[in-house]
């Protein structure tokens, strides 16, 4: 029970270190390298699929401290 408390804890202290670092980019326009390097972790870019007839690939973004966001988590944040 302790360990689940602490990891927690330091879940929601990575995630106010976060938003303190992407309230400085609130009015970002362009992907800066600087900016890249400070908020991402990684970008994975799976494989070509062309299997439906149109070509499909799949990016994930891992953000620093936060880690991967649902894309579908991103979408209803920007319908509301």
């Amino acid at each position: 029970m302790r360990q689940e408390i602490e990891t927690q804890e330091q879940q929601s202290q990575n995630l106010e270190l976060f938003i303190q670092k992407i309230r400085k980019y609130a009015d970002l326009t362009e992907l800066t390298p600087y900016a890249a390097h400070e908020l991402l972790k990684a970008i994975y870019v799976g494989a070509l699929d062309k299997s439906s007839g149109k070509r499909r690939q799949s990016i994930h973004t891992s953000y620093d401290l936060i880690g991967f966001i649902p894309l579908s988590e991103l979408m209803e944040q920007e319908m509301a």
